[in-house]
């Protein structure tokens, strides 16, 4: 046959060899790869053409054409199809720059309800609006060409990815003070006075619920098939709230709380006390905490003038009172203690929270900041 004898020989490397080798050895491949590898390696062994037909009863194109994408772009490309144009797309790319524009705005700005875009929600918009717009080759888009063309472009319109904004310009100098006090902690180091100083990390926890019961809660059954667990009724009872006010001692893990139903500078400066009242008159107390109006209130201060170089307030950036170890604490409680509580009254819950916190005191464990690296402050705590 002339059609043989028109295309050249085919000469494998060693490494096109191993490739079909393991591609006729391999269990998971398809069929058809299978098969154009037997051609190629049946062919460089010097089979012809007419041969391989009458071996596999393939025709001669087909066994032609594989031959010919293997001499002219690697047997490894040959084993597949070559991409094709297709059919000329419908959109635009003017059309689908519009739709990526869409996409980067959120519907309540563009005169609807929703806060942020459904697939199915963009589709509609554009094919509502695309003749107005100038686009009409999108007037009948649907929801997967909209998907494709948000995955082109990597875009997840229904989404929300959180990101923490720093509002406060001296983010970085705040942030050093507050990381030397950890420091200082970890490196057991006295101030620069000399005095014995203790260090506090202190916060808030307001809008602690007392929650009640409707209905008795039922324990676990191990005679019961699916009964393994607590179950509770769906209702509850709210009795009110309350705010923990709770200082950790940073070398020891210490944790001092007082429950109060609100959490204004009266109660900020009744903590103040319970700290001054541990410690004797030569101890410094070093507290890092957050920028709530209570701590630098007018009878904040004024409790502090009554006690000239006590405390040290080491403050937080703005925006940032993740910096604060006592988060760490805060965490452990809600997972420890507040998880599903069930309370009969407001002053049941106090208890409850007095009784974690006594028993967090029993042996407790002191949180760390890691860090490789802490610049040394600019300037000193504010006192």
């Amino acid at each position: 046959m002339s059609f043989a004898r028109t295309i050249p020989p085919l000469m494998l490397t060693p490494e096109d060899q191993a490739y079909l080798d393991g591609v006729l050895r391999s269990r998971h491949e398809t069929v058809q790869r299978v098969t154009r590898a037997r051609f190629l390696r049946d062919y460089a062994a010097g089979d012809s053409i007419p041969t391989l037909v009458q071996r596999y009863g393939a025709t001669a194109h087909t066994i032609g054409r594989c031959v010919k994408k293997a001499l002219a772009f690697g047997a490894p490309v040959a084993l597949d199809d070559l991409p094709r144009t297709g059919r000329p797309p419908r959109i635009t790319p003017e059309a689908r720059a519009w739709i990526i524009s869409l996409a980067c705005q959120k519907p309540k700005d563009l005169g609807w309800a929703p806060e942020f875009w459904s697939e199915t929600l963009l589709a509609r918009y554009v094919r509502e609006h695309a003749v107005a717009a100038g686009h009409p080759s999108a007037g009948q888009v649907q929801q997967g060409t909209i998907s494709k063309i948000l995955a082109a472009q990597d875009l997840h319109p229904h989404r929300i990815q959180y990101y923490l904004q720093r509002k406060d310009p001296d983010f970085d100098r705040k942030m050093v003070q507050v990381l030397h006090v950890y420091q200082q902690v970890t490196l057991d180091l006295d101030p620069e006075d000399g005095r014995p100083t203790v260090r506090w990390s202190y916060d808030e926890k307001p809008g602690i619920q007392a929650l009640a019961l409707v209905a008795p809660d039922r324990p676990p059954r191990p005679d019961r098939a699916g009964q393994g667990t607590w179950q509770r009724d769906y209702e509850y009872k709210r009795l009110g709230t309350r705010t923990l006010l709770a200082g950790i001692d940073l070398a020891t893990g210490e944790v001092l709380g007082l429950v109060r139903a609100r959490h204004r500078s009266r109660e900020f400066v009744e903590f103040l006390q319970a700290l001054d009242a541990k410690y004797g008159t030569d101890v410094k107390i070093q507290v890092v905490l957050d920028n709530h109006s209570a701590h630098t209130s007018k009878e904040t201060r004024a409790y502090l003038a009554t006690k000239p170089n006590r405390f040290a307030f080491v403050f937080t950036p703005v925006h940032a009172s993740w910096l604060n170890l006592i988060e760490m604490f805060f965490a452990k409680l809600a997972k420890q203690c507040l998880r599903g509580i069930r309370v009969a009254s407001v002053e049941e819950l106090e208890e409850q929270l007095q009784k974690y916190l006594a028993w967090i005191n029993t042996d407790p464990v002191p949180f760390r900041w890691r860090a490789k690296e802490i610049p040394s402050p600019s300037t000193d705590a504010v006192s």
